[in-house]
């Protein structure tokens, strides 16, 4: 049966040319230029799945999904931003997004998500919402072990703390990697081989998490069809990884810390007692002892929990790992892809090394596998890498003539970090340089042609005018 897919953005070019697209690969489509008329559609529709935009006129990608969890509508959703917004696609993914593409938009990345998520659709025994809770969207699987001091000091911790049957806390910012070091500590304990399931905590309603947690009986309340298995009875003998967990509801909280202690539980409208062999490793990015103090999470649900705690370090701190993680993804993304893509570029590299991945290790995931799917040639080039992060290290040209290959090639001596054209390293003018520097770049890149390059700097085309009028770029050319 053919897939219907709804398109949100209100950019109706945008919404036209990917329904076009999406019709051409066989896909039915319908477009809504608002989110309340996405509503509308979702409500007296069946959609297999939407793509949306994350900034809207009336609302935006994150309000959107905390309202099809208020009204139980499960789709997968993938979110449209713009590279700038990496840190709000990090937030999207944890609200239960499926994953997201960033602008410009390229058709074979875009269909290549949607493939996926259908297929993982078909494929899962589980409901969509269970799917939904996963937090695999991001790095997930085998930790790749780094050199620098901080992962070694990280791993030194799992493996003195895996072989216990203690609780643990893993704290870390979004995209970090906390996931992959709880399954790490799952393969290192006694419960290797046995069930290792994750719920993101912060991607569920309240009404839904008693459901997700302890299951139901069929009948038990409204929509409640068939009977269902809970996480806790799913990860019997094995590890349950609760992420966010601080998002919990108090009431659930509450819940929780009775099955910790008593270790069994009954599913919602059931008489059954169910014995419990499960170990908890959680995560939360935030401090649960501040979120205990202000009232968010309860102290003696965090004193069950903090048997033993691990930090794990944002990526921008572990700049030596940078390189192995890229080539770790690399090989993944050549694989799937079916291409010999041998490595990066010096340019790529020092790039990757300058820029602060607010997205972490996820961000660091995501660019690869777009990189991988631009380059047609055996290595990545500066070219296949987004703007944001190529600026990332063009603030240390000393002038605004110098082309990048030199700026790499300065950088990569042991020459002192060179300071920008007005002899000081002064911030502000350091931006304005990197971005005079990403504007010509990118208008090289497209011969010049504003409109281009517009869209490939994710502005309209009045301000790209402004700016190249502002840097004196425009010479005589005031159209």
């Amino acid at each position: 049966m053919m897939k219907k897919i709804l398109i949100v953005d209100d950019d109706t070019d945008i919404c036209n040319l990917l329904s076009r697209f999406l019709i051409k690969k066989g896909f039915e489509t319908e477009v809504a230029y608002r989110g309340a008329t996405a509503f509308e559609l979702l409500k007296n529709s069946k959609f297999d799945l939407m793509l949306c935009d994350f900034r809207l006129g009336d609302t935006d990608g994150l309000q959107i999904l905390d309202k099809m969890h208020q009204q139980e509508i499960f789709i997968p959703v993938i979110i449209i931003t713009g590279y700038s917004d990496i840190k709000l696609a990090v937030n999207v993914i944890k609200a239960g997004a499926f994953d997201y593409v960033t602008k410009p938009l390229i058709p074979d990345e875009i269909l290549s998500i949607i493939n996926k998520a259908l297929n993982d659709e078909e494929d899962s025994a589980q409901t969509l919402t269970s799917r939904n809770l996963r937090s695999s969207k991001g790095f997930s699987g085998k930790l790749v072990k780094g050199k620098s001091n901080q992962t070694k000091e990280l791993m030194k911790q799992i493996d003195l703390v895996a072989p216990t049957n203690y609780s643990v806390i893993i704290y870390g910012e979004s995209g970090s990697g906390k996931e992959a070091v709880a399954q790490t500590i799952h393969e290192k304990s006694d419960r290797k081989g046995k069930p290792f399931i994750a719920m993101d905590c912060g991607a569920i309603s309240k009404e839904l998490a008693g459901s997700e947690l302890f299951g139901h009986e069929k009948g038990s309340f409204t929509g409640a069809l068939n009977q269902k298995l809970g996480h806790f009875e799913m990860a019997n003998g094995g590890t349950l990884f609760l992420d966010e967990v601080a998002n919990l509801s108090y009431d659930i909280q509450i819940s929780l810390l009775r099955v910790i202690q008593e270790r069994k539980m009954k599913r919602i409208g059931g008489n059954k007692e169910i014995m419990l062999d499960v170990r908890i490793i959680i995560a939360s990015n935030e401090n649960l002892i501040d979120a205990y103090k202000k009232g968010k999470f309860r102290e003696d649900l965090f004193h069950r929990f903090n048997e033993f705690s691990i930090t794990v370090p944002p990526l921008r701190d572990r700049t030596q790992d940078i390189m192995i993680f890229a080539d770790h993804f690399l090989e993944s993304a050549s694989t799937e892809l079916g291409k010999e893509i041998k490595g990066f570029s010096d340019e790529v590299k020092v790039a990757f090394q300058k820029y602060s991945w607010p997205g972490n290790i996820r961000e660091l995931k995501n660019v690869i596998k777009r990189a991988a799917l631009l380059s047609t040639s055996d290595q990545i080039e500066i070219d296949a890498i987004p703007p944001d992060i190529v600026a990332g290290n063009l603030i240390f040209a000393t002038e605004h003539s110098k082309p990048l290959h030199e700026t790499v090639a300065s950088y990569a001596s042991d020459e002192p970090i060179p300071v920008n054209k007005y002899g000081s390293v002064n911030l502000k003018e350091a931006a304005l340089e990197a971005e005079f520097e990403t504007i010509m770049n990118v208008l090289k890149k497209v011969q010049f042609n504003k409109s281009k390059a517009a869209k490939l700097l994710n502005i309209d085309r009045k301000t790209l005018y402004n700016k190249m009028k502002h840097y004196n770029m425009l010479g005589n050319d005031a159209n």
